[in-house]
């Protein structure tokens, strides 16, 4: 893999953990009223949660990428996905609450195995993350070639930059709730929504033009963003 590839990996898991949602909180306010071991010990629960959907998502669809993984069609699946997925974010009726981070209640006891437990179910009940994966999935895969290794460290790299991102908000735990405003939520939640949608219609526009073009415009990008 290329950096420009595993630049976006890193892109994509710091993006996943911005995903607002009780996980989220939950993170945020373990640290703050547990410390930071609790917090690492709820996040490793999380990503273990999360690791468990990409396999998922990887053995539940890895036949059928292999047989159309050549179908531009295949491109306009994952970039549908994702955009339902956008939109289920972005008009989440959850995004009107006003205090949306004191629903979330943290365990009284400062048990790190369970504290590890609650982190990965709280995470694994929610099948908006599977989709998520699986959009990913669907796009990332065929790029790839469905090469096991290659897709193997792209997610890795995903999840290094997941778990930076949530080492970070762990630190700044204290600061990142107090600026989390109903009114900031509100507008993350519908950012996140709106950057799904807009990965979404690219990746279904990677279905009608062909590969030797969006290769030459990516690469056309890629030699922009360099010279800048």
């Amino acid at each position: 893999m290329d950096f420009y590839t595993l630049k976006n990996a890193f892109l994509v898991g710091v993006f996943m953990a911005f995903m607002i949602g009780p996980v989220f909180f939950m993170l945020l306010k373990t640290s703050i009223l547990k410390g930071a071991r609790a917090a690492i010990a709820f996040d490793i629960g999380v990503i273990l949660g999360d690791i468990s959907f990409i396999l998922i998502a990887y053995y539940g669809s890895r036949n059928l990428l292999e047989k159309i993984k050549d179908d531009p069609r295949l491109f306009l699946i994952g970039g549908l996905i994702l955009i339902v997925y956008g939109i289920i974010t972005y008009l989440d009726k959850s995004n009107k609450k006003e205090v949306d981070q004191d629903q979330v209640e943290v365990p009284k006891a400062n048990n790190y195995f369970k504290l590890f437990l609650n982190g990965f179910l709280l995470n694994f009940i929610n099948i908006g993350v599977l989709a998520g994966w699986l959009g990913i999935m669907v796009v990332v895969g065929p790029t790839l070639n469905m090469n096991p290794t290659s897709i193997f460290w792209y997610f890795v790299i995903v999840i290094f930059g997941y778990a930076f991102t949530d080492l970070i908000k762990i630190l700044l735990a204290k600061k990142l709730k107090s600026k989390l405003t109903p009114l900031v939520i509100y507008r993350i939640k519908r950012g996140m929504g709106v950057l799904l949608i807009v990965f979404g219609a690219f990746f279904m526009l990677k279905g009608f033009i062909p590969k030797e073009k969006m290769d030459n415009l990516i690469d056309k990008v890629q030699i922009e963003n360099f010279n800048k």
